[in-house]
């Protein structure tokens, strides 16, 4: 998995928000399986119900449906909690483009609901998910935290305040924060049916179906694709970092960059199945080029990841092939 050897104090209560999401059920199912009690809050608007059905008869584990925006809730949720995992959020860069009020309420306020309400419950620490989107429009390769561009969406923007916050939490009221840059994270129980589904899911339904997919622009914009098990582990040792981590943002990635074009290719031949993609327009927003550099979470957070692109991506396929022709 290779957050195997990690382990916490018997009955460490965790708190994941979006927790019927994609990285969220996952989370919730490795801390179920290492024996911590796990508090689950989600408000259904992005997370499916099905993610979180096969943990509730688990006596570790409880569910709380609710919505990050109402403080109260927030409140309750951290309510004897050690540990937050805030994974809540409105995801999707096309989204946001067009509707950059709902992303203003929901990550923004959301998150510092979430973090207010951690410091009053005294939660020890905060790990929170920001995003390789704050790069914004910086062309340097690899990205490094501190050498950040101007966002390019409303949803960049959200994260970029989120992680001022987590600062802000950090330095002036003593809430332990770290936040966790995902780059294009991909695994078991992305939603492949959304209106703006992520990659690698929407594809592999689409071939599994015999339909074309759509590729927007010319396919050579590359990306740092990261499976579900590192970012598990991310969260996992973000814990347990020592002090001095906390109060920053790192990299979570693997540290190598496939284009779409590339990623397609691999897909077509793990599934045995050719056809040909169809090039559209590309999107407002979107970043061209994504690498990441992991020496700063390798270094304070002690941050190995064992699963490459290749390897994670046939765990993936696998996955999908099981589940979607059931």
């Amino acid at each position: 998995m290779g957050y195997d050897t990690i382990s916490f104090p018997e009955r460490t209560n965790f708190l994941v928000t979006g927790a019927a999401g994609f990285i969220g059920s996952n989370l919730v199912e490795a801390l179920l399986r290492m024996g911590c009690k796990v508090r689950g809050l989600d408000n259904f608007a992005t997370g499916k119900k099905e993610n979180v059905a096969e943990f509730i008869n688990n006596p570790n584990y409880t569910f709380v449906e609710g919505d990050i925006r109402d403080f109260k809730t927030c409140l309750q949720a951290c309510d004897g909690i050690d540990y937050v995992l805030h994974q809540a959020a409105l995801g999707s860069v096309p989204r946001s483009m067009k509707e950059p009020l709902i992303y203003e309420d929901n990550n923004i306020k959301g998150t510092a609901n979430m973090m207010e309400a951690a410091r009053q419950a005294g939660v020890k620490r905060f790990i929170y998910a920001s995003s390789s989107s704050v790069y914004g429009n910086s062309s340097k390769l690899p990205k490094i935290e501190g050498e950040e561009g101007a966002p390019l969406s409303p949803y960049a923007l959200t994260k970029m305040v989120n992680e001022q916050y987590g600062k802000l939490y950090t330095e002036v009221y003593g809430l332990e924060c770290i936040g966790l840059r995902y780059f294009n994270v991909f695994g078991r129980r992305q939603n492949p049916d959304s209106q703006y589904a992520a990659v690698i899911p929407k594809f592999i339904k689409a071939l599994l179906a015999g339909k074309q997919v759509e590729i927007y622009g010319d396919g050579e914009q590359s990306r740092d694709f990261t499976y579900i098990d590192n970012v598990i582990e991310a969260n996992l040792k973000a814990c347990l970092a020592p002090k001095e981590a906390c109060g920053m943002s790192y990299n979570i990635a693997y540290g190598e960059s496939f284009t779409i074009n590339q990623m397609y290719r691999v897909m077509c031949e793990h599934l045995q199945i050719h056809i040909e993609p169809k090039y559209v327009e590309s999107r407002l927003g979107d970043i061209r080029h994504s690498l990441a550099s992991i020496s700063k979470a390798r270094h304070f957070l002690s941050y190995s990841p064992i699963w490459n692109f290749r390897d994670g991506f046939l765990e993936t396929i696998n996955w999908y092939k099981a589940n979607l022709q059931r």
